[in-house]
């Protein structure tokens, strides 16, 4: 077959590709570019010119007898590679697709892929990659663990060799266990290269490689033929098994949108399987059925005493049963059913399964469906929650509006003139939820009393109002600072000028500049010493603002960084990760009292302790955490110190670029990907594949528009109904029923609508933290605040423009009623909900001890933050 080809660099930087047997040839000699070049970096040569490449090389092999080769560069999926084919003369042969039969399915595998990890190019290595071509396999090389595992979840390959004869590369268990620990290994062969036996020495057990992911061995053994063997038989063994058991999913998908009701039992009439169609059928849940005899369940006394012994009798012998069954419901209500029961043949020609497919008769539809509309999936009573465990097929299960508002003529007046609106408003293609829930309300006024329909008219017009979260406030008498509080933060400042109001153009504009970050010296003993204590809540970051002359976010981000394994994550250095967090913390405005670095600091020091708690870190993928710190991180960006609203009034360029909606939110996201991309030497997100990228930054975007107070309430509300009392709801049935095996707690949590509205609230409370902060880190946090609204206010008047927070001014305002208001109003309902479901017992103590000081500061008519020294 010939040598592997030797690689040549000239001076001048270009590289040369040459079989070693025919370096005499000019034809034969291929000139790579240098781009391309790099990505051999790591593998057969060193060079200086390529210094952040990966180390994988791909092969795409064909069946021939050749020793010609032909490079070509391969820019597929945004990665450059080599890629090494091999033809001849004569005929070229092509592997194609191979036609499995598994059962009645008739399934096309497609050639397999094989994935070589070997630290150094050796021998063995050359024999199981000559023997891929000769089998016709797709080779990757790669050299080093990190590169595997990126080539493994691109190609998902179905066999991978791991060396594991020299432990100095790398540890080829924890290379295996890393790939294992990924969706995509399921369906893959793992063989581990061990050393060969040598006369007189011990074999050695196989338990270890097998705990650790393998499923095979191979000794030592660089003949091509050997390898060829090995890979041959795994084809047609493993991998193919693996082939047809991955087809499996298809057949178990239909089974679940199978409208029958399918159960499958052992031949011991052990229930192993039911579908959504038997459980909505039968009133259980799978839990409730997976593991019981069938002897166990309740018998309907409506069939022939007979029927059972004529059943067994026929399938036992293998035949197939069909007919009519009465099966009696969780509920207790007998219904009539058409019963096909197929035994399923074994090895040895045994029975191994009864399939069993049951229809409802015609008649006992109606009944079945309504009493599933009345009772919860696990059996319970109870009408609230009922409400909340209907089955997933909600389509079915709806009310029919044309046909309840069709029923009589003696209905009252009121309701008899909806009938025409109602019946056009049922009508539509597609039915937003609101609309599902305006008719369902319409319906049942249909048979209400005229005084729960004329409240029921008050509802559907609250519904159809556009500000559904936004609550109403009372006059500004009633609360001065509440009222100019939640106006300034929660509207886009789109206020009514007066007479002598002026829109100006001319205001400072806010830019960022790049700031080319330097590589930091060892983190100082003292620095050092007060991350130690960065995991505990209490954790005091002013001291850490003092000792990092105003650098906290750097030296607090590769601490939580690296304790979430960001960096593994991103598969970027920590040299790339100390790049970008300074190039962040430089985007800081150092001059404002409050939006600095130091809050963000303190924002990513808050999430990373919201990230720890078990019900968080449950609900939540690493995914959502690494999104999650970056969002902290980046969260407040280049802010100038200034509301929405006071750019909105001010007419600025990033009002008019944002369309006055969410602006500095829309541009702090904006911002934080634009310094991230500008720059390789801090793009963290480089070595990232496409898809995942795209889902970790939609994910940073979502959490940092989520910071926006216009939508305070909306998050909140979405997150106690649809986290909150559900879950509380299910565990107290829990607590109340013994025995329901549902795992509806988990379902909520871990739902991805939920899980964007667990992150959503995560990095919320992680913003505005300070009043559940012990006391002096709360008092601070509170002097900064107000002295950055003070110069808004400073501002808008010498502007001559509208003063959103009136009650800001550093002359009159009363600190301690600006804090009251806001933990009463924003706060306290927040951090219940958010305590509820994370378990913070030490913040609500901190947030009640707070808003006691306040209140006391108050009480005393203090305006400042602290009492004067004579009280």
């Amino acid at each position: 077959m010939g040598c592997a080809p030797s690689i040549h660099v000239s001076q001048s930087g270009v590289i040369y590709c040459r079989d070693s047997d025919e370096s005499n040839s000019p034809h034969q000699t291929t000139t790579i570019s240098q781009g391309t070049a790099a990505t051999l970096h790591g593998l057969f040569i060193k060079t200086d010119a390529a210094d952040n490449i990966p180390s994988v090389l791909a092969y795409q092999s064909r069946h021939t007898r050749t020793n010609s080769r032909r490079d070509r560069r391969d820019n597929s999926g945004g990665q450059c590679c080599i890629e090494a084919e091999t033809q001849t003369s004569h005929t070229s042969v092509k592997v194609s697709a191979t036609e499995v039969h598994f059962g009645p399915m008739k399934l096309t595998q497609e050639p397999v892929q094989v994935l070589l990890i070997f630290a150094k190019e050796d021998s063995q290595s050359d024999g199981f990659w000559w023997a891929c071509e000769r089998a016709g396999y797709r080779c990757s090389v790669a050299r080093t663990p990190e590169s595997a595992l990126e080539c493994f979840l691109d190609k998902q390959h179905e066999i991978i060799v791991i060396d594991a004869r020299h432990a100095r590369y790398f540890d080829a268990e924890a290379v295996c266990r890393s790939i294992r620990a990924t969706k995509p290994s399921e369906h893959t062969v793992i063989l581990a290269v061990v050393p060969q036996i040598q006369p007189g020495q011990e074999e050695s057990s196989v338990l270890p490689l097998l705990n650790a992911g393998f499923n095979r061995r191979f000794f030592e053994n660089s003949s091509t033929t050997a390898c060829y063997n090995e890979l041959i038989q795994l084809e047609h063994g493993e991998v193919r098994s693996l082939f047809k058991l991955r087809a499996c999913n298809s057949v178990f998908i239909a089974l679940e949108h199978c409208q029958e009701a399918v159960e499958i039992t052992s031949e011991d009439h052990i229930i192993q399987y039911v579908n959504p169609a038997f459980e909505r059928m039968m009133g259980y849940c799978k839990g409730e059925l997976i593991g019981k005899e069938l002897t166990v369940l309740p018998k309907s006394d409506k069939n022939r005493a007979d029927l059972l012994d004529t059943i067994n009798m026929c399938i036992k012998k293998g035949k197939e049963w069909q007919g009519m069954y009465y099966a009696r419901r969780k509920s207790g209500d007998s219904i009539q059913q058409h019963v096909k029961i197929t035994p399923v043949m074994g090895q040895g020609g045994k029975i191994r399964h009864f399939v069993s497919i049951k229809r409802l008769c015609s008649d006992n539809n109606k009944q079945v469906y309504k009493i599933h509309r009345d009772e919860k999936y696990c059996g319970e009573n109870s009408q609230t929650e009922s409400l909340s465990s209907r089955h997933k097929d909600r389509r079915k299960e709806s009310i029919d509006v044309k046909s309840i508002t069709s029923r009589g003529s003696d209905a009252p007046s009121l309701q008899n003139r909806r009938y025409s609106s109602m019946a056009k408003i049922h009508s539509m293609t597609i039915e937003a939820p609101i609309t599902k829930v305006i008719n369902i309300i319409n319906a049942a006024q249909e048979n209400s009393p005229v005084t729960v329909a004329e409240a029921l008219d008050r509802v559907l017009e609250i519904l159809r109002t556009t500000e559904l979260y936004s609550p109403q406030l009372g006059s500004k008498d009633d609360d001065p600072h509440t009222s100019d509080l939640v106006g300034g933060l929660m509207t886009d400042g789109l206020r009514k000028p007066s007479g002598n109001d002026i829109f100006s153009k001319n205001v400072t504009q806010i830019q960022s500049h790049l700031v080319m970050p330097t590589t930091p010296n060892d983190i100082p003993p003292r620095i050092a010493q007060l991350l130690n204590n960065e995991e505990m809540w209490d954790f005091n970051i002013l001291d850490l603002e003092a000792a990092t002359n105003k650098r906290p976010l750097t030296y607090l981000g590769l601490k939580i960084f690296a304790r979430f394994g960001v960096c593994e994550f991103l598969n970027c250095t920590e040299a790339t990760l100390k790049s970008w967090l300074q190039v962040i913390e430089a985007n800081y405005h150092a001059s404002n009292s409050y939006h600095n670095s130091t809050h963000a600091a303190d924002v990513l020091h808050a999430t990373a302790y919201f990230l720890q708690k078990e019900r968080v870190k449950g609900s939540l993928e690493q995914l959502d955490e690494v999104a999650a710190l970056i969002a902290a991180t980046v969260h407040d960006v280049d802010h100038p110190g200034r509301t929405n609203s006071f750019l909105c009034n001010a007419g600025s360029e990033l009002a008019v670029l944002y369309n006055d909606m969410a602006v500095l939110e829309s541009h702090h996201a904006a911002l934080a990907f634009q310094l991230t991309t500008r720059d390789r030497q801090c793009n963290v997100f480089i070595n990232m594949e496409r898809t995942q990228y795209r889902t970790l930054r939609q994910a940073i975007i979502d959490m940092v528009l989520a910071t926006e107070m216009t939508k305070h309430f909306e998050h909140v509300n979405k997150f106690v109904n649809s986290i909150n009392k559900p879950m509380a709801a299910i565990e107290e049935t829990s607590s109340n029923s013994e025995g329901c095996d549902c795992e509806c707690p988990a379902s909520i949590k871990n739902s991805p609508e939920n899980r964007l509205l667990i992150k959503r609230m995560l990095i919320k409370c992680a913003d505005v933290a300070n009043p559940c902060r012990p006391l002096e880190l709360c008092i601070e946090w509170a002097g900064r605040i107000s002295e950055e609204y003070f110069a808004q206010t400073d501002e808008e008047k010498r502007q001559g423009l509208p003063v959103v927070m009136p009650v800001f001014d550093r002359n009159t305002c009363s600190i301690p009623k600006s804090q009251i208001s806001f933990i009463d109003y924003f706060i306290t309902d927040m951090f219940d909900a958010w305590d509820a479901f994370a378990n913070l017992p030490g913040l609500m103590q901190h947030l009640a001890e707070n808003h006691k000081y306040w209140k006391a500061l108050d009480e005393m008519k203090c305006k400042s933050l602290r009492p004067p020294p004579d009280l």
